[in-house]
Formats: C-alpha cells, sequence, structure tokens
C-alpha cells in the first residue's frame, strides 16, 4: 500500500472513532474544572445573577476572620475581574448592604456563610464536613436590603479558595496566565445562572508536583528573575496548584532547601493552604541540602542514630505548625539506596527500627496523636525490595508505590493493602535522570498513557496521594494539568471523555476558533514524541531504507510543523506567545532534532555507499544543530520578552550513556573528497549496499497486488559532475524519475500496472545504463487469482508480505459478563491501544473471552510468527501479565509481559521497552492450509493494551515501528 493510502485510511479510523467520542465528551461536560459551566455572556432569566453588566461589576463581601489564603484568594479574583473586564470589584468585609453581592466564606470561618446556613438560605449539606468541597449558589433576598447574591462557600480552606478560581476560570482567566502568558477572555458582560453548583469531594486527597532535576533550567530561570528559589518564585507556583486543585508540593531539591533558603517560603505555603512534603529520600521535612549543612556525622543510621534523631527532630520541630505530609524512612544520601548494615533481614529490621524512632519524634514534638499526623513511606526503587521481603510500617502510614521512572507503575494495592487506614498512593513520572537515560527536556508525556495507569491506580484503591515528577514545570504544562484534572475526579475522566480533553484545553486557552486545529497539533506531537524521546534518538534509531521509514517520519515531523505555523500566521497577537511555548516550540523543536539525527544517519549511510551527497547531508545536519540552537534562544530570549530566560538550557543532543552530556554535542558526520569525474551509482529500497559492486544483484522487495505498495530505487552522483543515466524497464514496471533537491541525485519511483500482468508470479528487470556503467534491479511481482482475490474480500491479506494492523481493528469483539476489550483513544504509537475493562476484571487462569477477532488471508501455508505490540506496562502483580493468541480452532497460547525491573532498573528486556514505550511479544502458529484464516486475542490479564499485530514468515526488514499498516480488502 502507498504512504498516501495509508495515511487515508488511518485518517479514517481515527475520525470514525475520535468524532464519536467528542460528540458524546461535549455533551457531558463544558468546563475543565466544574462539570457545569455556569458562568455565561447572556442572561438567561431574571433569576441568574449578573457579574458584570453595563459597566459594573458585583462587590465582594467577606469575614476579615476567614483563612488569610481566603481572603487573598478573593485578592485574586478582583484581579481576574479586572483581567476581563477592567473593572474591579470592591472587597468589603462588612455586612452585605447593595441589591446584588458576591459573598465568599468558609464554613465555620465566615460570620455570613454560616448566617446563610442557619437562616436557611444555604445549604451546607454538599460540604460540611467534607475535604475540600465547595458550592457555589444564587441565593434571592440573602439578608435584609440585599435582593441577591453568588455564594462562594468551601468546606475548608482550600475548599474555599477552589470555589473562587473556578469562577476566575469560568470568567474567562486561565490558571496558566502567568505560567504560560495565556491572556483572559475579554468580556463585557458575565452572568451566573441561577441554582447551586457543588464540587463534591476530591477522589485523590493530596494531588501535587515534584520539581525535581531543576538544573540547570529553572535554577537559572529562577535565579535570574527572582534572585533564586524564593517565595518571590513559590508564590506563582502555590497560586497555580491552587487553580488547578491541586495541594501538595515536593520542593525542588538540586542544590535548594526550600525551608531555609527562604523562612517565607513555609509560612506562605501554608497560608496559601499548599501542604507541603519532602521527595522520597528526604525524610522529616528536611532537605538532603540541610544534612549537608548541619549534619553531624555520617548519613547512616546503622553507626549515628544520636546525629540523624537530632537531624530530625529539628525540622519536625521547625514546621510543626504548618501543614505537612511527612515523609518517613530512609535511603542514601543523594538519592543513592540506603547504606546496607548486613543481609536482607538486617536491613528490614534497621529501617523499621528507623520508623519507630521517627514516629517518636513525631510524637512528642507535634503535639498530637502520631497516627493523626499525615506520613507516607516511598516504596522507591530498592525500598520495595523491602517491603516485598516482608517489612512492616504501621497502618496509618499512606504507602506511596512508585512507578518504574517511565510512567508504568510497578505495584497496585492488593485487596489486603487496601484495608490499610493510611492508603495508597502514586509518585510519578514526566521527567527522570537515572536509567537507561535522562529526559527532562520537553514534554514527551503520552495523556491517554497516563490516564490508562492512574486509572489503574484510582481503580485499584491508590487515592490517598497522587505526586507527579514535573521537571522544571515547564514545559509540562498539558500534561501537569491532565494529571490533576482527573486527580480530582477521574470518573469525570474516563475513557469517552478522553479525546475530547485537549480540544476543551485549546478552547479555554486560544478561544473556539483554532482550538480544533490546535487540539489535533498537541495529540499528533504527543504521539510522535512519545514513541522515542528525543534524549534516546540517533541517527540508527528510524530505519532509512526499510518501509521508507525515516521519510515517513520526516513527513510527518513536516506536515505537523507546517500546520503549527499556519495556526501561529492567524491567531491573534495576544495568543502567540502562548501559543508559541504551549505548542509551536515543542513541534519546532522536536523536528529539529528529528530531522538532525536523520540527517546524520543518511550521511552516514551515503558514505559507505560513497554518494557525493555525503557532504550535503552533513551540512544539513550542521544547519539543523544550528537552527536547534536558534530555537533555544528565540524561547530564552525572545518569548514574552525574556520572561524564560533558561527554560531552555536543557542539555538534549549527543547522548552516549544514561546521563546527560555538559553541552549539546554535534554527532559526528562524515565528509568525503569528491572527485570532478562523472560517475554514479545505484542504492535500492531495503539494502544499504550500492551498486555496481561485487555482491549480488540488487532486487527489490517483492510487489503483490493484495498488500499494494509501491518501492523505490536511487541513482546517485559520485562526483560533481552531474549524473547522466537512461532507464528501461519491462512494460508492466512503471517508474517516475524525481530529482533530489540540492543534488545530482535522482529517486526514481517503481508501481506495478497490475492491468498489464496476468495471475501469478513474474520477474523482471529495470536497467540503468550510462556511458560505461548498466545497473540492473531485479523485480518480483506476485498477482493473487481470482480464488485468493475472493476469499480475501474482508481481510487483512498478504501473498507473502507481512501484514500488519491496529489491535482496534478488530472484525469482532465478544464480551462476558461485561467484560470485554475496549478502544483508549490515542494510547501508543498509532490511533487506539485496546484493552480490558472493568480495569479490575479478575485475571483467568487460562486465556478466556473476552475475546478480539482479526480475519486474514495468507496465501501459503506452513509457519508464521505474530508479533503483539504492547504498551510497556509493568508486571504490578505477582503473577504477571499476560495475553493469549490463537489462529483459528487450535489451542490458544499465552504470551507473559516480562516487565519486572529491577531495583537499579538493569534488566535490558525493560530497559528496552521505556526506550521503545512499547514491547513486542512473539509466538509462533502452523497453518494446515493457505486462505482465510482468524487471529483471536484471548483475555487473561487485564491493564495489557494492545496496540499492533504483524504477521509474517520470514524475518522482518529492521525497523523501529514496524511494517505500515495494510488496508482491508474490500
Amino acid at each position: 500500500m502507498t504512504v498516501n493510502s495509508f495515511k487515508k485510511s488511518q485518517t479514517f479510523f481515527t475520525f470514525f472513532i475520535l468524532l464519536t467520542i467528542w460528540v458524546n465528551y461535549t455533551k457531558a461536560q463544558t468546563s475543565l474544572g466544574l462539570e457545569k459551566q455556569f458562568i455565561q455572556e447572556t442572561r438567561r432569566n431574571e433569576d441568574d445573577f449578573a457579574l458584570i453588566e453595563e459597566g459594573k461589576a458585583a462587590n465582594v463581601f467577606y469575614d476579615e476572620n476567614d483563612y488569610k489564603g481566603v481572603i487573598r484568594a478573593i485578592g485574586d479574583l478582583s484581579q481576574d475581574f479586572f483581567s476581563v473586564s477592567g473593572l474591579k470589584p470592591a472587597l468589603k468585609n462588612i455586612n452585605p448592604s447593595e441589591k446584588a453581592v458576591i459573598i465568599i466564606g468558609t464554613l465555620g470561618k465566615s460570620k455570613l456563610i454560616d448566617q446563610l446556613v442557619s437562616a436557611g438560605k444555604l445549604s451546607s449539606a454538599t460540604i460540611s464536613g467534607k475535604w475540600e468541597s465547595f458550592i457555589i449558589s444564587t441565593i434571592k433576598n440573602p439578608f435584609p436590603g440585599v435582593d441577591q447574591a453568588l455564594v462562594i462557600a468551601g468546606s475548608d480552606k482550600r475548599g474555599t479558595i477552589y470555589g473562587i478560581y473556578e469562577v476566575s476560570e469560568q470568567l474567562g482567566v486561565s490558571p496558566w496566565y502567568w505560567w504560560a502568558d495565556v491572556p483572559p477572555k475579554t468580556r463585557k458582560s458575565a452572568y451566573a445562572l441561577s441554582g447551586s453548583y457543588s464540587s463534591g469531594e476530591p477522589a485523590v486527597k493530596y494531588r501535587g508536583i515534584f520539581i525535581n532535576d531543576e538544573a540547570p533550567a529553572m535554577t537559572g530561570w529562577a535565579k535570574e528573575k527572582f534572585g533564586g528559589m524564593n517565595s518571590k518564585m513559590y508564590t506563582h507556583m502555590f497560586e497555580l496548584l491552587l487553580r488547578l486543585r491541586a495541594n501538595y508540593l515536593w520542593p525542588a531539591m538540586w542544590g535548594n532547601a526550600f525551608n531555609e533558603d527562604d523562612p517565607e517560603n513555609p509560612r506562605l505555603a501554608d497560608e496559601y493552604g499548599i501542604v507541603m512534603g519532602t521527595s522520597h529520600h528526604e525524610p522529616m521535612i528536611r532537605a538532603q541540602q540541610e544534612w549537608k549543612k548541619h549534619g553531624v556525622g555520617a548519613w547512616n543510621y546503622a553507626t549515628n542514630p544520636k546525629g540523624l534523631n537530632a537531624f530530625w527532630q529539628e525540622g519536625i520541630k521547625r514546621n510543626k505548625n504548618y501543614e505537612s505530609l511527612v515523609t518517613m524512612g530512609m535511603r542514601g544520601d543523594g538519592d543513592e539506596p540506603m547504606v546496607e548494615g548486613g543481609d536482607m533481614a538486617s536491613n528490614v529490621k534497621l529501617l523499621e527500627n528507623i520508623i519507630t524512632d521517627q514516629r517518636k519524634i513525631l510524637a512528642e514534638n507535634m503535639e498530637k496523636p502520631v497516627e493523626k499526623i499525615p506520613q507516607l513511606w516511598a516504596l522507591y526503587k530498592e525500598v520495595k525490595d523491602y517491603y516485598d521481603f516482608g517489612m512492616k510500617v504501621p497502618d496509618d502510614i499512606t504507602l506511596l508505590w512508585a512507578d518504574d521512572n517511565w510512567g508504568n507503575l510497578r505495584h497496585l494495592p492488593t485487596a489486603q493493602e487496601r484495608k490499610r487506614s493510611g492508603g495508597s498512593g502514586i509518585y510519578y513520572h514526566f521527567d527522570y535522570v537515572g536509567a537507561p537515560r535522562n529526559y527532562k527536556w520537553l514534554n514527551t508525556t503520552s495523556l491517554p498513557k497516563v490516564w490508562e495507569q492512574m486509572n489503574l491506580a484510582y481503580n485499584y484503591g491508590a487515592d490517598r496521594i497522587w505526586v507527579v515528577n514535573v521537571g522544571d514545570l515547564k514545559p509540562m504544562e498539558i500534561p501537569i494539568e491532565f494529571f490533576l484534572r482527573m486527580a480530582w475526579n477521574p470518573k469525570a475522566m474516563n475513557r469517552e471523555k478522553l479525546a475530547g480533553f485537549l480540544q476543551q484545553w485549546a478552547v479555554r486557552e486560544f478561544g473556539k476558533g483554532q482550538a480544533k486545529e490546535i487540539a489535533d497539533l498537541v495529540r499528533l506531537y504527543s504521539k510522535y514524541t512519545t514513541r522515542r524521546k528525543p534524549e534516546l534518538l540517533s541517527p540508527e534509531t528510524f530505519s532509512l531504507i526499510n518501509f521508507n521509514e525515516a521519510k515517513r517520519v520526516t513527513m510527518e515531523w513536516s506536515a505537523l510543523n507546517n500546520r503549527a505555523a499556519q495556526v501561529n500566521k492567524q491567531l491573534p497577537q495576544q495568543y502567540k506567545d502562548a501559543f508559541y511555548q504551549l505548542v509551536y516550540y515543542p513541534i519546532q523543536a522536536m523536528k529539529t532534532v528529528t530531522d538532525l539525527y536523520i540527517a546524520v544517519g543518511k550521511n552516514r549511510l551515503y558514505f559507505k555507499q560513497g554518494r557525493a551527497a555525503t557532504n550535503l547531508q552533513r551540512n544539513v545536519a550542521l544547519d539543523l544543530f544550528k537552527r536547534d540552537q536558534q530555537l533555544s534562544d528565540e524561547y530564552n530570549h525572545q518569548l514574552a520578552s525574556g520572561k524564560w530566560n533558561h527554560m531552555m538550557d536543557q542539555v538534549r543532543i549527543g547522548y552516549t550513556s544514561w546521563n546527560d552530556p555538559k553541552k549539546n554535542i554535534m554527532p559526528k558526520a562524515e565528509e568525503i573528497q569528491l572527485s570532478s569525474k562523472a560517475g554514479f551509482g545505484v542504492a535500492v529500497d531495503g539494502s544499504t549496499d550500492s551498486w555496481p559492486s561485487d555482491v549480488s544483484a540488487p532486487m527489490l522487495p517483492q510487489f503483490e497486488s493484495l498488500n499494494k505498495s509501491q518501492s523505490y530505487f536511487e541513482v546517485f552522483a559520485k562526483g560533481t559532475a552531474p549524473t547522466n543515466f537512461q532507464l528501461k524497464a519491462d512494460s508492466w514496471i512503471s517508474l517516475k524519475k524525481e530529482s533530489v533537491p540540492g543534488t545530482n541525485d535522482y529517486r526514481v519511483s517503481v508501481d506495478i500496472d497490475w492491468a498489464k500482468l496476468s495471475s501469478g508470479k513474474h520477474e523482471g528487470k529495470i536497467l540503468i545504463s550510462g556511458d560505461t556503467t548498466t545497473v540492473a534491479v531485479n523485480v518480483k511481482a506476485n498477482k493473487a487469482i481470482p480464488k485468493q482475490l475472493a476469499e480475501a474480500k474482508g481481510t487483512f491479506a498478504s501473498l507473502g508480505a507481512p501484514i500488519a494492523f491496529e489491535a482496534f481493528q478488530a472484525s469482532k469483539k465478544v464480551s462476558r459478563n461485561g467484560v470485554s476489550w475496549e478502544a483508549i483513544p490515542g494510547y501508543g504509537r498509532g490511533t487506539s491501544g485496546m484493552s480490558v475493562f472493568p480495569v479490575t476484571t479478575a485475571s483467568l487462569n487460562q486465556p478466556g473471552t473476552p475475546t478480539l477477532e482479526y480475519p486474514v488471508f495468507f496465501a501459503e501455508s506452513g509457519e508464521v510468527k505474530i508479533d503483539l505490540v504492547v504498551g510497556p506496562t509493568v508486571n504490578f502483580s505477582t503473577e504477571g501479565l499476560s495475553v493469549g493468541i490463537s489462529i483459528d480452532g487450535a489451542a490458544p497460547q499465552i504470551l507473559t509481559i516480562i516487565a519486572k525491573p529491577s531495583a537499579s532498573g538493569s534488566d535490558a528486556s525493560w530497559a528496552n521497552a521505556v526506550k521503545d514505550n512499547a514491547r513486542t511479544l512473539t509466538s509462533s502458529h502452523s497453518l494446515k492450509s493457505p486462505g482465510r484464516h482468524t487471529v483471536k486475542i484471548w483475555m487473561v490479564d487485564p491493564a495489557v493494551v494492545l496496540e499492533k499485530i504483524i504477521i509474517y514468515k520470514d524475518k522482518l526488514p529492521l525497523s523501529y515501528l514496524g511494517p505500515i499498516e495494510n488496508e482491508m480488502i474490500r
């Protein structure tokens, strides 16, 4: 099949699935916050409340005895009114006395709210005694002399703050107005629809981010703009988190100490309403940097318990009056495994003693029962090995399970673990420094994969804490919001609504005009970067010779970049800074680095083949290397008048090991001395060789009528002189000659005129002739006989070439008791992934329903292999994760995902899976006869995500993405 027909087929299936889901999504939800969009431009009826009308904004009344954080957020609301309308409400801490007022307050802290509840004017049933909940309600005659009020009431401090920011967002102020320069939506009027709108409690109690690996980018930026990682910077972060309905933060720790660098940091965090924590290796509210400054003795509890206990006690005393979630336990200094004192049993006993002593410190200094102090134990890397060995901690401590640093959960709570009073949580990653390679430059996070993994977490009961490593915060804006919105209400972010998130986000940030296109740009960007992170790219990543792979990749990035440029051209000026940092820069930057590595790959291949264009590809690569730096300079120095300088300082080019080089390094490119003499060579599709040579005659990949595809060969100059040659081929072979820009080379596309061939197998030749050189390229073609064509209709078919298709293209799905394989839109490298739902479905002892069926046609009997491309899910259960496969009536084979990384991450199978963001399972099958067959996929375990199926007889040509998907024969 041609590249164009492949794209048309994929576009059709994408449109069919995503359109259906988007229609359902827009019917169900219109706000990234509440399910209901309750603020509109026009009045619906007289009971609607006028927030902004006829040049006036409703004034705000509150109780001065309310929380300082609430009063501060009320000030933000006033500023947000001004941003959208140019009108600033007055803020009054007296009894309301105007006809229409906004009343804001917290139950038990605001006399205004309490009076409304006591008088029966406001029902507190949905928020009383709840965690971080709010209600927004229109009320008639709330107080004497007041005709109407819009009331924002919270169950606690953060509940009220979230209600305030919900109004801000619906007015038209993005949570990212400061961090991504998203302009407010201007309006002359705004009305709150009459009624009550309640948030409900968040599904996950503590929801937050971890600033990590922040040097050189965020560290350099904060030093230049604020003088360091101080309260002037952190207050912007606190506000962002609250606007996203988050409540939890692990602060920056690379050379930074949150509590000591600026004493206002912890005080203001508590005032704003942010629960502070410390990372998985920084126990008892003390930063690693504090130990470097003040620690006495070794960071080793076996030899220095006195020094460590004194250090920890100082941290608890210092922060005891602030809301914190205390990290317990101990790892080694500098995020290393703990200094071991003997065998596993001895280490476990030592760590149990550490936690016992830490809890004594908490009880002695925090003046409350230790069971009431929020605590977590992070089971990160080797710490989980201690747990698996049998280590126990008190039930009230939250078990914080970690992913494998690459977005794949290592453990989900068992039925017994779900009974613990402390519950479970997840530590996740959008950024990482470590094996198999760092990734910390661009956003390379796939939202569908985040959804799939965190949906597992929620449904298996890991709902006490969700915290995600976000590196420098920028440029992870989109996945951060997705993660935190999902943490608030995973049920609202279900599989059907997943596809609509980006369009809803784009409407909020850029308006409706270009929202659909912008959402698609971000979706495709995420898909392309998820295939291979930039730090993992090399000149060898994408095949230059098989399946037209490298060319297809460059065409995809070029098309995406052109679309982004067109949107940028059409967007109003006020949106361009936001669009650049959120969409346009990442696309340009990733395209540039991808093109750079492909150019170096071509340079090295052309050097081997003796092409004059070797030097051209070297120059192309050098220009792209310079372009990469130019883009960083634009981001750092021109974007928003230099507001984000240093944020694009992360190194990304030239990795040779897990760790980044000191600076970007241009990959080695070859150069040749060119002759002035005329001469040409020939290179063909599927081979790195060139002709004339002593190796066997060149052969193009076989053509076949059921799996139509084009092929090509290239005639290249060996020196500076133009190439002169003639082409001659059998009459049924079609040739299309095109010059390669900037060279004396030609690319000749080869196709078959099937109307000129009878059924069966044919051989032909293409002659490339010059003054002194003739090269003959062999061509084979196989045309299906009528019987084969009839049998192949309605199947994925081949006469010998590999068959490939996406998993969502099943012709039949069989369910069992409400359990079925369903699509996860956008998951993986293709259109969708298929996984079993509900995700908590019990595993089967042997393969069974639900099943997926795929009709296929094989022209020959004998042995075939089938590759199942699946997501890189890690075994989060003791038994592993498996899937069944069979052909026709044969007994299904069980294929098991072996994905249990060691604590050090040294397992090669796991390392390759996370590099590729996919895993391939291979089975062998014997076909007794040619013709039509059925491939069936069987459930064994939930949480296996099937992406693509590849069927072949001979060894597959080497490539990264595999064969192009077949079209079903119609």
